[in-house]
């Protein structure tokens, strides 16, 4: 990896954001000496005091219930034992998306054994919440990294146009040619029942809007920290109901209007297998791409749809060549 790349990556851990010069308590101290010692002291932040036992987080007290708490309490007595955190390795989004989940103005950052590293301030949420905005903004609009990356990109010479969108065309392109080659060699079964190849469209075409339905989900959750764990049980289920909904809906219409019910059949249930196939393609390369360190925007583009594509034809032949007689 580049040193910059690398000096990038370590800039957008939780752990980067910290700071420890915040109000720091301890567990059996009292509230009114907490107040009297951050009285007139200067900090990166005092909305939260960390309250600390030796070098662990013990826990969290904003300022509101620290000004609240009646004379005499002790900091152990009116703090947040189990406040949010996290590990400093974690990504800055990660970070921000914690705290706003828990609604708090700050966010504690621990090692893996639960010592205390520092906490983010409410003015750097807001900064990195800015930054992955902008960075989500020129996602959106197919480009990585950041808004100014998208600005430059379209005033780019011709050359670097072609260069930034070839390769992945080139990857649609191939995967033309392997869905011909899989119908060329379905080509006995085609020829034998013209009218199983008038659905071949109609299967791909669902298959791929299942697909990029749930490409989109999976690429948002993953922009703002909710990992595929989160979500591949639920859409893998969505999946097979609408496969199931789409397929219950399309046998009586296509066997009403052509009459044939094996190609019915097949129809109904190569598309109950595509799109629960789809659902489970689109959730695995965002993933794949995250882990590979590319941004998993590109997981809804060419190689999502190519490989879709593929599945949905032989899927389709496939079923078709066992049903149809």
């Amino acid at each position: 990896m580049e040193p910059n790349a690398r000096s990038a990556e370590i800039f957008e851990t939780a752990a980067a954001h910290a700071t420890r010069n915040v109000p720091i308590a301890n567990p059996a101290e009292a509230v009114d000496a907490v107040l009297a010692r951050i009285r007139g002291a200067r900090f990166d932040s005092a909305a939260v005091v960390a309250v600390c036992d030796g070098s662990r987080l013990a826990g969290l007290i904003t300022l509101e219930n620290l000004l609240a708490a009646a004379r005499g309490a002790r900091v152990g007595e009116v703090m947040d034992p189990h406040p949010p955190t996290i590990a400093g390795h974690r990504d800055q989004e990660a970070a921000a998306w914690e705290a706003l989940q828990h609604n708090e103005p700050g966010l504690a950052v621990v090692d893996a054994e639960g010592r205390w590293l520092g906490l983010i301030p409410p003015q750097r949420l807001l900064s990195v919440l800015r930054q992955e905005h902008d960075e989500d903004v020129a996602r959106l609009s197919g480009y990585l990294k950041s808004t100014s990356g998208a600005r430059t990109a379209t005033v780019e010479p011709v050359g670097r146009r072609l260069w930034h969108r070839l390769p992945w065309l080139l990857v649609g392109l191939a995967g033309a040619m392997l869905a011909a080659g899989v119908v060329d060699a379905f080509q006995a079964e085609l020829e034998r029942q013209v009218l199983v190849a008038f659905f071949i469209p109609g299967v791909v075409h669902l298959a791929d809007a299942v697909g990029t339905q749930t490409e989109a989900l999976v690429v948002r959750g993953l922009s703002v920290g909710v990992g595929i764990r989160q979500v591949v049980v639920r859409e893998s289920i969505t999946g097979l109901l609408i496969g199931v909904l789409i397929a219950a809906v399309s046998y009586p219409l296509t066997l009403a209007i052509w009459g044939t019910w094996d190609v019915s059949l097949a129809v109904s249930l190569s598309l109950l297998a595509a799109c629960s196939v789809a659902a489970v393609v689109a959730m695995g390369l965002p993933w794949l791409l995250s882990r590979l360190r590319i941004d998993p925007a590109f997981g809804s583009g060419p190689p999502a749809t190519v490989v879709q594509d593929l599945l949905s034809i032989l899927v389709y032949l496939g079923v078709a060549t066992l049903v149809v007689t």
